[in-house]
């Protein structure tokens, strides 16, 4: 499938009933998460006949591009159940096979996961409102699971802060491209009709020796 037609096939995956603010619910663009799976699949065959982890899942965008790229298995997990309810939803919309699990990625282990997902992919929630440093804890319990990469969006401004992070961890950390995240009037805080945040699209993987 080529890129065009990914993105394409994405534009019918519906978003949020009720976004929750304070779970930073947004939903990842069929731009981005085309450009994102399709990178992990042609780049770096991280995802045809591989494993696929979704780490707050949202609507469930990245599983169902996984799925379009032959993707073996898929998970999805997110905290919220109504988000979990949507995302079934758009799956059963395009006929692919998730395992949904409800699970709160800050208090649950994910030792049950270890050594069963080859590669993540997610678009974290970046802790900029009552959740600061959320987007680390995210990160952190994907590398813990994944057995080879993880594939994953960061504010740009967080860059070195990351880098640094990798390091500490023992892992890669490329940074692949940075992109624009179109964040629209969704809440009643937001004062304009949308706004395009600077965001970094990194691979991290396990360094080998």
């Amino acid at each position: 499938m080529r890129l065009k037609n990914l993105e394409s096939e994405l534009q019918i995956v519906a978003g949020f009933d009720k976004p929750k603010i304070q779970l930073e619910q947004y939903c990842t663009t069929p731009h981005l998460a085309a450009r994102m799976l399709y990178t992990a699949h042609t780049v770096y065959d991280d995802i045809e006949s591989k494993v696929i982890a979704d780490f707050g899942c949202g609507c469930g965008i990245l599983s169902i591009a996984a799925n379009l790229l032959d993707s073996s298995y898929n998970l999805a997990l997110d905290i919220d159940d109504d988000a979990l309810q949507v995302a079934k939803e758009n799956c059963s919309e395009f006929e692919v096979d998730v395992e949904f699990i409800l699970a709160d990625l800050i208090s649950t282990s994910m030792d049950h996961l270890q050594n069963k997902v080859d590669t993540i992919v997610m678009n974290p929630p970046f802790g900029t409102k009552n959740n600061e440093g959320i987007d680390m804890i995210f990160l952190k319990k994907a590398i813990e699971t994944a057995t080879t990469s993880v594939y994953s969006l960061h504010k740009s401004s967080t860059r070195e802060h990351i880098r640094e992070k990798a390091r500490n961890w023992g892992v890669e950390c490329e940074f692949l491209a940075e992109m624009k995240f179109d964040i629209p009037m969704m809440y009643k805080i937001h004062k304009k009709k949308s706004v395009d945040i600077e965001v970094d699209f990194i691979r991290f993987a396990k360094k080998s020796y």
